[in-house]
């Protein structure tokens, strides 16, 4: 009973090891791995390649599946070379198997005791999470050595012994137990990786070993899926692709698996390094065969997950928060930023509606605007919802401020949404409905601050998505303009009522609070920019240094 309790405790350790190099791997290098993959995928073959390099180093195709499909869901990538990708990360984790089956029980000690020292010193850093990675690999080694130890000891058991004399192949259970096992570890690799360890010191057949395998692969193809099951229909494209390529892998590997045995054997006498051989070949034979298939694939996809039917039915609801994205913080902080830009988008319309409103005094267009404010409103509790749901421990400083900026943009965003329906309110009540008209010099003065204020907006939308210091300097500057309009025109409005105009005097309450209110939504827009100023030294004490000043 104690050795088969370490065995168990040995396969919990080697599950828990490689969540922390996976966890620890994406929190450190997530962004740049996003940016490896966006920049490789102009042809199936580099896409391939970048899904090698991805997942050699995450160890985990589920991860690099996960990122890959966000990419499809944001419409950044193609369906075709995303699955490509898919076709890449597979042969990537194939490789780690290989790797992690040759003895370096040796360098556990190592890493273990110098990722430790690295996390403890520096915890919230990015060499406190490298700590984190070295734990991670020393955990999988150390558990990898206490299996093979403990599968010893069980298999010198006589009533093991008779057990496992007695098993016989059922390839279909082999394959369905493979996949339940890749499912429950959340990794194929871990599951490769503890078959081939058992198969290396005896504990079970080298034939059943290889079944459990190829059910591996199909489980890891099947946690996609699953994983991606709440997300938008592009998202779910990319795991359903790459299932469709697992299962062409059982549908060819299975029936070579005698022949594996037969021709492979003689010359890899080591039981462990013949599996994880024989999965290697499974994903480099699935590669090779499937290459010119993507784009197969991708239309059979498609068909089966139609994307229009969704995007009609979802309307204006969160488009970009991926909740399988949460797993990997960067790339959430991602999903969160173009969902804030799609809010900032109702916002805009919201704004442009609201000029013609003032101009042809259009009342059910006035009430469809309003209702836009709900869109607004309900976009901003689910980016805040999302946001919440983003480990801040596993943020660095620099993701940790995009933290803020999105949760400071999407108020923003909310508070410009009901300043516009308050006004839309007061056009209705103070001029729509009593029949009155700004007056000539009025309504050229309202043009021109909307005009800015558009324009505005569309500069902070800007200054958010690249955080561009010169742009941001602008938008401040902006500020002062526009302050500098609204005491004018507050001024010239004060004379037209002295020169007593009868447009101006009607509608004296309403011009007044309009660009009152105008003012109002720049200054929440101009206030994008503070951030992105302090953050490069651009802002003096009181003031907003000069361009011929030093940042």
């Amino acid at each position: 009973m104690k050795h088969l309790l370490n065995l168990l405790a040995a396969v919990a350790l080697l599950i828990w090891g490689t969540h922390l190099v996976r966890t620890g791997i994406l929190r450190v290098f997530g962004a740049n791995l996003r940016q490896l993959i966006s920049r490789s995928v102009s042809n199936r073959f580099t896409a391939v390649l970048s899904g090698i390099g991805v997942t050699a180093v995450v160890q985990s195709s589920t991860a690099t599946a996960l990122i890959v499909s966000s990419f499809v869901g944001q419409g950044l990538v193609g369906l075709p070379a995303a699955l490509a990708v898919m076709l890449g990360a597979d042969v990537g984790t194939s490789v780690m198997a290989v790797v992690f089956s040759l003895d370096l029980s040796w360098l556990s000690p190592l890493f273990i005791f110098v990722g430790v020292v690295l996390f403890i010193s520096r915890k919230d850093t990015a060499v406190g999470r490298v700590g984190r990675v070295l734990i991670g690999l020393g955990l999988m080694l150390l558990a990898l050595r206490l299996i093979t130890e403990s599968t010893t000891v069980l298999t010198q058991s006589p009533t093991v012994r008779t057990l496992l004399g007695a098993l016989t192949s059922d390839l279909l259970l082999e394959i369905f137990t493979g996949a339940v096992l890749a499912v429950l570890a959340y990794s194929s690799l871990a599951t490769v990786l503890l078959t081939a360890t058992l198969a290396g010191s005896g504990g079970i057949p080298v034939d059943v070993a290889l079944g459990l395998v190829v059910g591996a692969n199909l489980g890891s193809g099947l946690l996609a899926v699953a994983t991606t099951m709440r997300s938008n229909v592009q998202t779910r494209q990319v795991p359903l692709g790459n299932l469709f390529f697992k299962i062409m892998g059982v549908i060819i590997m299975t029936p070579l698996i005698g022949l594996w045995l037969k021709h492979v054997r003689p010359y890899v006498p080591d039981n462990a390094s013949l599996v994880v051989l024989f999965h290697l070949a499974f994903n480099a034979v699935v590669g090779l065969v499937c290459i010119g298939l993507t784009g197969t694939v991708a239309r059979a996809v498609q068909r089966l997950l139609p994307v229009a039917d969704t995007q009609a039915a979802a309307g204006s609801r969160p488009r970009h928060l991926d909740p399988s994205a949460l797993a990997t913080p960067s790339l959430a902080i991602s999903c969160a930023a173009r969902e804030a830009l799609h809010q900032a988008d109702v916002v805009e319309s919201m704004l442009l509606g609201l000029h013609q409103v003032i101009r042809t005094d259009d009342q059910k267009l006035a009430e469809d605007l309003r209702k836009l404010d709900d869109q607004v409103d309900e976009l901003y509790s689910a980016i805040k919802y999302y946001m919440t749901k983003i480990s801040r421990e596993a943020l660095d400083e620099r993701e940790g401020r995009r933290w803020a900026d999105i949760i400071s943009f999407t108020i923003n965003m909310e508070q410009i949404g009901d300043i516009i329906e308050r006004v839309l309110i007061d056009i209705e009540d103070k001029k729509i409905k009593k029949g009155r008209q700004f007056s000539e010099a009025g309504m050229e003065e309202i043009n021109e601050l909307h005009t800015r204020l558009v324009a505005n907006l569309r500069l902070a939308m800007s200054v958010f998505l690249n955080g561009n210091v010169r742009d941001a300097q602008k938008l401040l500057e902006e500020k002062a303009r526009f302050r500098d309009l609204e005491r004018a025109y507050s001024a010239t409005h004060l004379a037209r009522l002295s020169d007593n105009t009868v447009q101006s005097i009607e509608t004296s309450s309403l011009h007044i609070d309009l660009i009152s209110e105008l003012k109002r939504i720049n200054s929440l827009l101009c206030s994008i920019a503070y951030p992105i100023l302090e953050s490069a030294g651009a802002l003096a004490p009181s003031r907003l240094k000069l361009p011929s000043e030093p940042v």
